[in-house]
């Protein structure tokens, strides 16, 4: 699991997401023949020997017993040639060829899918390392390991250890790469506001091509503001991005989606949002918050639009939608219920008449709160100092 070459994704990230599709429910089953070859031809030219095993385990590939053995046997003999290369670094050369000899093992185990062995092997050659920037490296081996598994848990880790590591001297290079990883981490998560941020300060410093390409890294950060950013922020930050803007025709759907929204072309805009959630539905670290991220886009465009209005008719809103009265009355309702909307519905004369918290109400409120907290403090500080 090498750090990728510019422009060229990890392959291991590229087969993890092929096992994603091959699970997935919602892929025809014609397209899945196809996924089963491809990876199936990567665990070969891998002989990725554990991962077989485990994916026979689960049924989503068939065992063959012959093809389980012989990538054994080929595990094992090339797991001698790295032995044999450690000890005779150990014997005959310094402490860098020692330190490489452990890190070709640990990228072995990365490569075969042995995942615990690969953890073991980096903490060894991790003990064996001196500078920080090499320390750094290895943390990203581990981050793109924890990715393939999406064990978020070592993926929080590793971005701990990774800060600590930069504090004691990284390179702006790697810091920039961190912040790449740490936003995948909370866009996976659900953590879509620190994500837009990260992703946001990382356009034009973007080279952490190993995890995913610089188009889906655009993807990521226009889906991620859209539901972080206020209209200023949207058009300032990723509307008007000169490297946003370059990309942004390249991906399906993105620059309706994107633009229909700001410009309040509402019947656009839910035929670009149907169509994006296709990609949403069939992305690995999106999929798991679908649902949540449908529901977060439908609440911006519908306060948006309700922004411009004391009382608008059901029936406007419908046709500025593209919808129906039914369908718009239905989705209201839930998200009025659910607080997400500052408006009611007047069912007799067809009328949504917005509500709209009182900015200067809620900060009198808030001044009053803080007040109430202070006085309180005051007089028992005042008891202290009176004893």
């Amino acid at each position: 699991m090498d750090g990728g070459a510019e422009g060229t994704q990890q392959p291991h990230l590229i087969l993890a997401h092929k096992l994603f599709l091959l699970t997935h429910p919602d892929v025809q089953d014609i397209e899945k023949v196809q996924l089963k070859t491809e990876v199936l031809d990567s665990i070969k030219s891998d002989g990725m020997a554990p991962l077989y095993e485990t994916l026979a385990a689960s049924s989503v590939l068939e065992l063959d017993q012959s093809l389980l053995d012989s990538m054994r046997a080929n595990n094992e003999e090339e797991l001698k040639k790295l032995d044999d290369k450690i000890a005779d670094a150990e014997e005959n050369l310094g402490e860098s060829e020692v330190r490489e000899a452990h890190l070709a093992k640990a990228l072995y185990f990365i490569r075969i899918s042995d995942k615990e062995k690969a953890l073991e092997q980096l903490k060894l050659t991790e003990g064996k390392t001196v500078a920080v920037g090499q320390k750094m490296d290895l943390v990203f081996y581990t981050l793109q390991l924890a990715f393939f598994y999406m064990d978020f848990d070592l993926v929080s880790k590793s971005i701990d250890k990774a800060k600590k590591l930069f504090e004691e001297g990284g390179d702006w290079e790697r810091k920039n790469r961190l912040k790449v990883y740490e936003g995948l981490y909370c866009m996976s998560t659900r953590n879509f506001k620190k994500a837009a941020s990260l992703f946001l300060d990382s356009i034009s410093t973007f080279t952490t091509y190993e995890i995913f390409p610089y188009e889906t890294f655009i993807f990521y950060t226009v889906l991620t503001s859209i539901i972080t950013l206020d209209r200023v922020s949207l058009k300032q930050k990723v509307v008007d991005a000169p490297e946003i803007l370059t990309v942004l025709g390249k991906i399906p759907f993105l620059s309706e989606f994107l633009n229909s929204l700001y410009e309040c072309q509402y019947k656009a805009f839910f035929s670009a949002f149907a169509a994006m959630a296709e990609q949403i539905k069939f992305d690995r670290y999106l999929n798991p918050h679908f649902r949540f991220y449908m529901r977060e886009v439908r609440t911006v465009v519908y306060s948006q639009f309700l922004e411009s209005y004391k009382s608008v008719t059901v029936e406007a809103m419908a046709n500025a939608f593209g919808v129906s009265v039914d369908f718009i009355d239905q989705e209201l309702s839930r998200f009025i219920a659910a607080g997400k909307l500052h408006c009611k519905i007047d069912k007799v004369a067809g009328v949504l008449e917005t509500n709209r918290p009182d900015a200067k109400n809620a900060l009198y409120q808030a001044t009053i709160k803080q007040g109430d907290f202070l006085l309180n403090r005051i007089q028992k500080l005042s008891r202290v100092i009176d004893l």
